[in-house]
């Protein structure tokens, strides 16, 4: 085993594929309600015991989602006094760009970590 950002030094491209799949999910939440979290809940669910970087990028994933999640409500309740529409756009388009960063990463058999994100799942 690797010390860093590598869980293992050789990781399946079929491991690698789940992992990036994990992130990519969110973007389902385009599609279906609260499908951001279904989608990389579903798939750690499934492939967690499975593949090691699954499990380390599915929690990845969900913990983002939930933090996202939290943050985008918040951001509603600012829109009563206007500063929240600026914040939700901001958050969007944050969220879309860090969802395509860990995706490359995780395919590339990299642990990543997302930034502004609470810990739900460990």
């Amino acid at each position: 085993m690797k010390l860093g950002n590598n869980i293992r030094e050789e990781t399946s491209k079929q491991e690698r594929t789940w992992a990036m799949f994990c992130h990519l999910g969110a973007y389902a939440g385009y599609i279906l309600p609260f499908g951001h979290i279904l989608a990389p809940l579903i798939i750690w669910l499934v492939k967690k015991n499975e593949f090691p970087l699954v499990e380390d990028q599915g929690k990845e994933s969900l913990n983002f989602q939930i933090s996202i999640t939290i943050y985008a409500l918040v951001a509603a309740l600012l829109a009563l006094k206007l500063i929240g529409f600026v914040v939700m756009f901001g958050l969007a388009i944050f969220a879309i760009v860090m969802v395509v960063v860990a995706a490359i990463k995780a395919n590339s058999g990299e642990r990543y970590r997302y930034p502004l994100t609470i810990r739900f799942i460990k």
